[in-house]
């Protein structure tokens, strides 16, 4: 029927702030229908009741005239003509009586009963139907609450699932009949207001003209032609909510098999319910059920019975990962590009909740602004999923670079590597199998202080066997590693992965890592990246924690030989650390880090720069101080030789004169004047006297 909106039972399962405003409408239109036929029925009941009271008084009025010839009037006399006259008029009253009966009989069959019957049987009907759904509605509302709450430990509990399924059903189901009785409301209101007006032009038809019959006529035919439609429409609505009904059945089970309903992993559009996370204090939390939507580059949000969404958050180069967040499935993280804001949401099902971390990767990459965005999502996709198998154009490229005859020099590698932009001379011939170690496993996620072996770190960085606190706090007497350093930058940055490599004098080795690290990322569905604060100073780089404080990893800089950005995505990047130990038969290995930061992957490389120049021109500081200090040693050395060169031979001059003066005889004066010797001399002395002696004895 043209101008009849009609609500979309295809969407019932949804279940959308949408449809739930439009249904709004309908029950609002119901509601008016409703007041309107009142008033109506309150109008003809009165049409009715007059009816009725003037049969009765021209019924009355007929019997007086009836009764006249059998009064006494005590001045009257037997008047015939005036008799005959009003026994003749008291014929025509009572016709009109009786038509009056008639009218009154069709007034009630023709006009009140249509009227009474779509207020007892259609607006009763929907009034049954929407206290139903209300309760179907609340009862699945609770059923996804308790399923939400849902504690990892009891993940399988079927007796939550099982009630999810059923309120799931129910609400569906009744969801489809009410849509189908509001839809099917308009025919009916149409068709008895119709039939009433009929009935009412109809009633003493036979005194009515030829033009008036025409036009019942064609209302006649207007009311056949809308109950036709109507039951046409009955019949496709009710066929449409039997195939419904059969190809939900799987979808009422809250995590549906994913063999049957695969994850679609190319979607730039999603919308469906999620629950956000608010806090409400420092520990305490509540949960949101609200339905959130993509519109381009947006994440909006959307309470039932709003009209509109708002918006959640921007979520063009934004981040997104899987959490842990009280004991919750299927939570995940979104974070601006900015890092200022994040939005913890949790998903329904393990289906919904890859789906949406994809979807929001793929917007977050912009690919919805491309024409066909399903088919570039499909390409970047695939283009992960092959990224896995070595790739011959990689190696060709470099092949291609190699001179003819000319074999691969040995590098011996000690200074530090700049980032993107500088580039070698020559590229030397680089291969797969020269990049990245055969076999050699991925790691995707930091391990906690507490537990990790950092002897190998220990010993790189010269710390010895330090322990490290893992509460975050310090001795009184210990100071802090790196407060005397001249540059201090913080970053926020997502580990990726990690894995060992075998070349680390070319910026090729971060890319083909990153390329790994991605690709088994894609295959393996790992969302889940932890967020540290990368600390950057003159001494090392620090990962920390960014609520407890506590480091997690320390790379010492000296150790670390490169670091490069992603040439097409800036906001990765990578470093090799060169480290004892490892895979490798010789002592040093090296150990390829992938990041992801806020769009500051360049600024990290250039931070790393800044501070091994700084380290650089410190340690030429230090050595020329060094050299300065043992050219002092040595001066200060040769000085003291020299002086003590000049005491010994002072000391040979005094011992020459004491020994010319002690020659001499010693005649005692007439003042009993006496020479004094110092005990050296007087032990020369003796010495001399004793071999005079030795001498005169022999």
């Amino acid at each position: 029927m043209p101008g009849i909106d009609k609500l979309p039972i295809e969407e019932t399962l949804e279940d959308s702030p949408q449809t739930r405003s439009l249904l709004g409408v309908f029950e609002e239109d119901a509601t008016a229908i409703s007041n309107y036929m009142n008033q109506l029925y309150q109008a003809m009941h009165r049409i009715y009741d007059a009816q009725n009271e003037l049969s009765a008084a021209t019924h009355l009025t007929s019997k007086l005239l009836k009764e006249y010839e059998k009064q006494r009037f005590p001045l009257g006399g037997d008047d015939e003509i005036m008799s005959s006259t009003l026994q003749q008029f008291s014929k025509v009253i009572d016709e009109l009586s009786s038509c009056h009966a008639v009218l009154s009989t069709q007034l009630a069959d023709a006009m009140m009963f249509p009227i009474t019957q779509f207020k007892e049987r259609d607006l009763k009907e929907i009034l049954t139907l929407k206290e139903v759904f209300q309760i179907a509605s609340n009862d699945h509302d609770a059923a996804i609450n308790r399923y939400s709450r849902l504690s990892k430990k009891r993940e399988n509990d079927k007796v939550v699932t099982e009630d999810v399924y059923t309120s799931r059903k129910k609400q569906h189901q009744t969801m489809m009949h009410y849509f189908c009785a509001l839809n099917t409301l308009q025919y009916k209101k149409e068709n008895s207001t119709v039939r009433t007006s009929i009935s009412f032009f109809k009633m003493g038809s036979e005194n009515l003209s030829e033009q008036l019959e025409d036009f019942l006529a064609n209302i006649g035919t207007s009311v056949q032609n809308v109950r036709r439609e109507m039951d046409s429409d009955v019949e496709t609505m009710q066929q449409t909510i039997e195939d419904l009904e059969v190809a939900s059945d799987p979808l009422y089970v809250p995590d549906p098999d994913p063999t049957r309903f695969p994850v679609n992993r190319n979607l730039t559009r999603k919308a469906g319910y999620l629950n956000a996370r608010n806090k409400t204090g420092l520990v305490s939390s509540t949960w949101d059920r609200q339905f959130y939507f993509t519109q381009g580059g947006n994440l909006m949000s959307q309470a039932r019975g709003d009209v509109a969404g708002g918006l959640a958050m921007d979520i063009d180069n934004c981040s997104v990962m899987a959490v842990d967040c009280e004991d919750r499935r299927y939570c995940f993280q979104i974070t601006s590009f900015d890092g200022k804001k994040s939005s913890i949401l949790q998903a329904e099902s393990k289906k919904d909740h890859e789906e949406w971390i994809c979807t929001i990767n793929n917007i977050s990459k912009q690919i919805y602004l491309t024409e066909n965005p399903e088919e570039t999502a499909a390409r970047v996709n695939q283009s992960a999923l092959e990224a896995v198998t070595p790739s011959p154009s990689f190696q060709q490229r470099h092949e291609s670079l190699r001179p003819a005859g000319q074999s691969r020099p040995p590098t011996a590698r000690t200074g530090s590597s700049g980032s993107l932009g500088s580039e070698s001379t020559s590229l030397a011939a680089l291969s797969l199998d020269s990049l990245v170690a055969p076999d050699t496993p991925i790691q995707f996620d930091i391990i906690s202080p507490v537990c990790e072996d950092q002897s190998g770190q220990a010993k790189a960085s010269g710390l010895g066997g330090r322990r490290t606190n893992p509460f975050g706090e310090s001795g009184g007497s210990t100071k802090s590693e790196t407060e005397d350093s001249i540059l201090h930058q913080l970053f926020i940055v997502r580990f990726l992965g990690s894995m060992e490599v075998k070349s680390d004098d070319h910026p090729d080795v971060v890319y083909e890592t990153m390329r790994q690290i991605l690709a088994a990322r894609a295959i393996h569905n790992i969302f889940r990246m932890t967020e540290s604060h990368l600390l950057v100073t003159c001494d090392c780089l620090k990962l920390i924690d960014p609520q407890t404080q506590v480091t997690r990893l320390t790379f010492p800089l000296p150790c670390v030989v490169l670091y490069a950005t992603h040439q097409e995505n800036k906001r990765l990047f990578g470093f090799v650390l060169r480290t004892s130990g490892g895979r490798s038969e010789s002592n040093l290995s090296s150990v390829c880090y992938i990041f992801e930061s806020n769009n500051e992957g360049e600024k990290i490389c250039d931070s790393v720069g800044l501070a091994k120049q700084i380290a650089l021109h410190a340690e030429l500081d230090r050595r020329a101080s060094e050299k300065q200090k043992e050219i002092e040693r040595a001066k200060e050395k040769q000085q003291k030789e020299l002086t003590k060169q000049r005491q010994i031979e002072k000391d040979l001059e005094e011992q020459s004169r004491l020994i010319a003066a002690s020659s001499r005889p010693n005649q005692a004066s007439s003042e009993g004047q006496f020479v004094v010797l110092s005990s050296n001399q007087s032990e020369e002395s003796d010495w001399g006297e004793g071999g005079k002696k030795r001498e005169s004895e022999a």
